[in-house]
């Protein structure tokens, strides 16, 4: 039974190398069963077709988002006190993540997959918005709220001013994705955006 789980869950991982280097249709299960080193028949016991190695693979990567992803964070109350107050903390926080989403292989893939599949398959689409937008935009909106609520920022519309924050971040790290030689500048322009973000509604607060 242990033997049989370890092959189910290296079958998930190469599906996922090969989904994000290559695009799904362009995957054949023979290539997922190649990269694991088991024979096609075998993979067969595992998973019924490629369709399902995908959709365990989309819950694998729900799963992992939902246990490491800062943005996956529900309760604001509980983690009120890690919450970044000032452009150092903010800096520090949203570096920390950076690195960890760009260098974290199951995670990098993932996205990469996302990418990939968005336009071809409703639940990735969905599963991308979510990730990559949604989550992320009510992170830094809720954010925006409790700063200008104690008075850190000033009091505009917190959705905009989460907007100017995050979504240039977003492009970076895509960037990174492409180009992953340019992490160091990319790092730069990111404490750089923050630090001024934070200086200029720091400024209008006073």
């Amino acid at each position: 039974m242990v033997e049989k789980g370890n092959t189910k869950q290296k079958i998930i991982e190469a599906a996922l190398d090969l989904f994000s280097a290559q695009g799904f249709e362009a995957t054949s299960v023979s290539q997922i069963a190649s990269a694991v080193g088991i024979r096609k028949a075998s993979l067969y016991g595992h998973f019924e077709n490629k369709q399902a190695i995908l959709d365990a693979l989309v819950q694998e990567v729900l799963k992992q988002y939902e246990e490491h992803s800062l943005f996956a964070s529900e309760n604001w109350e509980k983690d009120a006190g890690n919450l970044p107050q000032t452009s150092d903390d903010a800096v520090k926080m949203i570096q920390g993540q950076i690195r960890y989403i760009i260098h974290d292989r199951s995670i990098s893939s993932a996205r990469k997959m996302l990418v990939i599949e968005q336009f071809r398959n409703q639940e990735i689409a969905k599963l991308q918005t979510k990730q990559n937008y949604t989550d992320i935009m009510r992170y830094f909106e809720e954010l925006m709220k409790y700063l200008i609520q104690n008075g850190a920022l000033a009091e505009e519309d917190p959705e905009i001013m989460a907007a100017q924050l995050c979504l240039p971040i977003s492009i970076w790290i895509n960037l990174c994705d492409r180009e992953p030689e340019r992490e160091s500048e990319v790092m730069s322009l990111v404490e750089k955006h923050i630090r001024q973000f934070f200086r200029i509604y720091q400024t209008k607060a006073r």
